[in-house]
């Protein structure tokens, strides 16, 4: 393949179609979450991944899988814990059966909080789907988002 090869080019625009569509989800909801909860994405996705966590097997995260969960670095990850940990709405303890390891629950604020905003996530991830739907080079990364997870139609 060449720089003008056809299909390079095609892969290119379908990239930056992609990257613009998340652009712009992420954009629309950081403006919801921070005005009416005072969240960013990140903080509400943290939030969100650890109070999915539970008690059985293999149901605390460890650090690497919470930062893999919310694309960010190790180090930003844990600078995030500590800033939510601050506001009271995370709290931390050593691994009971590990004391080497370090686990980040949710506190009941940070839970109430979640709750609070989780509409308003949803709401406003719908909001920009449909807005980006109205977008012809958009659209088709849209339906395939709305697809991803879609329950089965009988046949």
């Amino acid at each position: 393949m060449t720089a003008t090869d056809p299909a390079l080019t095609a892969l290119s625009q379908g990239w930056c179609a992609l990257s613009l569509l998340h652009g712009r989800i992420d954009a629309h909801i950081e403006r919801a979450l921070q005005s009416k909860h005072q969240l960013s994405v990140r903080e509400y996705s943290l939030l969100d991944v650890l109070s999915r966590q539970h008690d059985g097997p293999g149901g605390h995260l460890q650090m690497k899988q919470v930062a893999d969960a919310v694309v960010l670095s190790q180090s930003a990850t844990t600078r995030l814990v500590t800033r939510l940990e601050d506001r009271g709405l995370l709290s931390r303890y050593l691994c009971p059966t590990d004391r080497r390891g370090i686990y980040t629950d949710v506190s009941e604020a940070g839970s109430q909080l979640l709750s609070e905003a989780r509409p308003t996530n949803d709401t406003a991830l719908r909001e920009a789907l449909d807005e980006a739907a109205e977008n012809s080079e958009l659209a088709p990364l849209v339906k395939a988002v709305e697809s991803l997870n879609a329950p089965a139609t009988a046949a």
